[in-house]
């Protein structure tokens, strides 16, 4: 990978995202696209759009969430702790014992989630699993009038973990979903600002919010652009690590390649277009099957203003909603490879439709 797409890569992950608190990542990504499009803007809710080739036919958006698992503070207690609610799908297990952010009007505020220590859980026969509920998070106030002049109910809260490289291409952080998706976007928008003279769509290469919390900002931005056809960006579950089963999850191995989805709201015809795409090129594919949703924004997209033919592309992620996801650069390469070639192949005025 490039030092300066590296760098772009490192920051977005770094900066905090919070679903419904987006704005300090998307304009991370803003300043990095906007070298590379014709325009650039951002809506009432923050979701943010980067145009080229401006009235080209079709219109086509590259589409990936901006918004990460996080925390919010709920309750104050008289002693000084925080209670918290989820934004997203946030693991109580994996969130015990971890360093966080509280993101507050004035500044960050940093804290633990507190962890009871095994040495007073002995006399448990067996130790509970946690609920959200009870998790408390200790910023070393003495009472709640002192946490209260730190912290107010609704700041997000973040954990610290940050980008590293782990060994070779292999990569970790705490939030590549979906960093890695915003990051491919953007990085497909580079590589086809150099192909401008050859292109015949417009391009929407969009940074869209609260993913994690309903599929909400996707929603928002498909129906205002009105695309005539959207590619998504996100993880998908490698299943190749202990404990996961093959035959409930699929086989979707880390350094194979990024993956397809086939069925439900992934347009076959656009489908089958990434596939030759992806051949020409020699990008390694992997495949997955779905039934009633893929869980990503691309439900919500392919259903707006009557159909938008819509496909997901998704790079493989261990130990999704962790602090340690960890992710294969290589097959992170390939998918703004995969969408802009896909952009480069359709024709003036083309239409992707399912032949009856």
């Amino acid at each position: 990978m490039r030092d300066e797409s590296l760098e772009f890569l490192r920051t977005l992950a770094n900066t905090p995202s919070p679903s419904g608190h987006e704005a300090r990542g998307q304009r991370v990504w803003l300043d990095y696209v906007r070298a590379h499009a014709d325009e650039t803007f951002s809506d009432a809710y923050g979701n943010c759009v980067a145009v080229l080739n401006k009235g080209g036919l079709p219109r086509i958006m590259l589409a990936a969430h901006a918004d990460e698992i996080a925390l919010t503070v709920n309750f104050i207690a008289k002693e000084g702790f925080l209670y918290v609610r989820k934004l997203g799908g946030v693991d109580p297990i994996v969130a015990r014992a971890q360093r966080v952010v509280v993101h507050t009007r004035n500044g960050p505020v940093k804290g633990v989630v507190g962890n009871v220590a095994p040495h007073l859980t002995k006399a448990d026969k067996e130790r509970k699993v946690p609920e959200i509920s009870d998790l408390f998070i200790d910023i070393g106030a003495a009472n709640r009038r002192e946490a209260e002049k730190l912290v107010r109910i609704g700041d997000p809260i973040t954990l610290t973990q940050e980008f590293e490289l782990l060994r070779g291409d292999v990569a970790v952080a705490r939030a590549f979903d979906n960093r890695i998706g915003t990051f491919a976007v953007a990085e497909a928008l580079r590589l086809l600002a150099g192909s401008k003279k050859k292109l015949a769509p417009e391009v929407c290469a969009v940074s869209n919010i609260m993913e994690e919390v309903g599929l909400l900002g996707a929603r928002q931005i498909a129906y205002s652009l009105k695309p005539d056809v959207a590619l998504v960006v996100d993880v998908t579950h490698a299943t190749d690590y202990p404990t996961v089963s093959q035959q409930m999850h699929g086989d979707i191995k880390l350094g194979h390649g990024p993956a397809i989805t086939h069925g439900g709201c992934n347009h076959p015809a656009v489908v089958a277009r990434l596939e030759a795409v992806a051949r020409k090129a020699g990008i390694e594919l992997q495949h997955e099957a779905m039934s009633a949703s893929s869980g990503t924004d691309t439900d919500v997209i392919f259903w707006t203003r009557g159909g938008i033919p819509s496909a997901l592309v998704s790079l493989p992620n261990r130990y999704m909603h962790s602090p340690v996801e960890l992710v294969s650069l290589k097959d992170l390469e390939r998918i703004p490879q995969l969408l802009a070639g896909f952009v480069l192949s359709v024709k003036k005025g083309e239409a992707f439709r399912v032949e009856i």
